[in-house]
């Protein structure tokens, strides 16, 4: 008969990945297997205490470093922005984590007496570098913080490795930010997935050793 289908999670938020998972099983019998609880994802990691790290960002740096086959900065445009190095032999160095532009949005407000809630909106170039309202000036304060915290972020990471890594973006606000920067060398929605992908192949064949 036809082989089972295998299904695996990674999620950041336990809640929802948890009604997904049990979503899954109810519709198709398959208890799915989650990352970093019923599978490494198959990256060596060079860290000081790995029990924390993010899975999303290994599966991310995972798929980065098949596709380019070189040193690459990871940067991940979310709730959260990181940027992740992965070296020329394929290690996870690590990386940093800042506040998405929603959040810096949200914290600007949350923090202060006067300024306003907003919803995030790319600046309009056409408006120029000079913010000439209050809501226009935070706008480009937050998109410039991310656009400059990505290309120091890079920079110190090629101090210290030795040689630029290729930048590859993902996560919702990656388009947003980075379409057309050409430190961006290309932007790839479904990283994240694709790392999951390439997990998958590794643990098949894990599993067909074992069995």
């Amino acid at each position: 008969g036809a082989e089972s289908p295998e299904v695996l999670i990674s999620s950041v938020n336990a809640p929802r990945g948890r009604a997904l998972a049990d979503w899954v099983q109810a519709r198709t019998g398959v208890r799915p297997r989650w990352a970093g609880t019923d599978f490494e994802v198959p990256i060596e990691r060079a860290l000081d205490d790995d029990s924390t790290v993010g899975q999303d960002r290994l599966l991310c740096a995972l798929a980065a470093f098949n596709r380019l086959g070189q040193a690459c900065a990871v940067v991940d445009a979310g709730t959260a922005i990181t940027v992740d190095f992965v070296d020329g032999t394929g290690v996870f160095q690590g990386g940093l984590i800042a506040p998405g532009l929603r959040m810096m949005l949200r914290s600007l407000h949350g923090g202060t007496a006067a300024l306003p809630a907003l919803d995030y909106a790319a600046p309009d170039p056409a408006r120029g570098a000079f913010g000439k309202d209050t809501a226009h000036a935070m706008l480009l304060g937050v998109t410039t913080a991310a656009r400059g915290l990505v290309r120091l972020a890079v920079e110190n990471f090629a101090e210290s490795y030795g040689a630029y890594p290729a930048v590859i973006g993902t996560g919702g606000d990656a388009a947003t930010l980075f379409e057309g920067d050409p430190l961006v060398e290309r932007i790839v929605p479904e990283l994240q997935l694709l790392g999951l992908r390439d997990s998958l192949g590794a643990l098949l064949a894990d599993d067909e050793r074992a069995g």
